[in-house]
């Protein structure tokens, strides 16, 4: 197990491939476990870095330090001094995307190239509104509940009711870990960290080469939040993905692991025809 060491806390990662590194950031409830069936795709070509942010996965948990997702921005840093590495790729989505939009912006000689999926500028009323609602589940401690509240919201409608049977599955699978004291008070810290996550004034101060992909059927940040990450990162391209929701790695795998090396592998990304 690699690990490293943090403001006290031990950090895991793990290092697949060799090529330009490319920093993988998670989702709120992900870790790098998550990322397991994109490894082979994703590491061919690049030196791929996966990490498990303060209170995700196997880093250790953070309920003794107060943190926003600048600290989590900060931590990838750290991961990069440790590993020796003055810059890599940033892939991030959801919450990562969001401290990949930190880091970019503070840090802008760390970042090669970025790439947003399903993020937003700014915490909205409306995403803040249901973060509470996802904290006030959590300290029910009802894994049913907390899954029925969570994750259909996460897909489109058309692709849960499709895979229906393994939605269901899958709630076997994560009712005792949604149960767990340990994990929800974790995602509830996480959740928090994001409360007042705004960062519309200074998206123009992002240098990075920068693609931003949308779904269209995304109800937590909808496709309007990528187009304004659009029109102030000066060197981005936009894109949306049809009949896909929130998790568009799961929904989509092919086209999100195309879209991130296609992105990342072309040298020139200016063509004169």
């Amino acid at each position: 197990m690699a690990t490293f060491t943090y403001l006290g806390k031990q950090v895991y990662y793990t290092v697949d491939g060799a090529g330009a590194p490319m920093v993988l950031l998670n989702g709120i409830m992900m870790s790098t476990r998550s990322w397991e069936p994109f490894v082979p795709a994703l590491s061919a070509n690049h030196q791929l870095i996966r990490v498990d942010l303060l209170d995700q996965g196997q880093t250790d948990k953070a309920a003794d330090i107060p943190y926003t997702q600048m600290t989590q921005a900060e931590l990838i840093i750290a991961l990069l001094d440790h590993l020796e590495l003055p810059k890599a790729h940033m892939v991030g989505i959801s919450y990562g995307g969001e401290v990949a939009i930190q880091l970019a912006i503070a840090y802008p000689q760390r970042v090669d190239r970025l790439v947003l999926f399903n993020t937003t500028a700014y915490t909205t009323t409306w995403l803040a509104h249901i973060g509470h609602s996802w904290n006030a589940v959590g300290r029910m401690r009802d894994g049913a509940a907390y899954y029925k509240t969570t994750i259909p919201v996460i897909y489109s409608q058309q692709y849960y009711e499709r895979r229906l049977d393994w939605m269901m599955a899958r709630q076997a699978k994560l009712e005792p870990i949604f149960s767990n004291p340990v994990f929800l008070d974790a995602i509830e810290r996480l959740t928090n960290s994001a409360e007042h996550y705004d960062e519309r004034d200074r998206l123009d101060r992002i240098t990075a080469r920068t693609l931003i992909v949308a779904a269209e059927d995304d109800i937590l940040t909808p496709k309007g939040d990528q187009a304004l990450l659009h029109k102030y990162i000066h060197s981005s391209e936009l894109i949306s993905i049809p009949n896909c929701g929130h998790a568009s790695m799961y929904e989509k795998p092919l086209l999100f692991t195309t879209l991130i090396v296609g992105f990342l592998t072309v040298a020139a990304t200016d063509f004169v025809i």
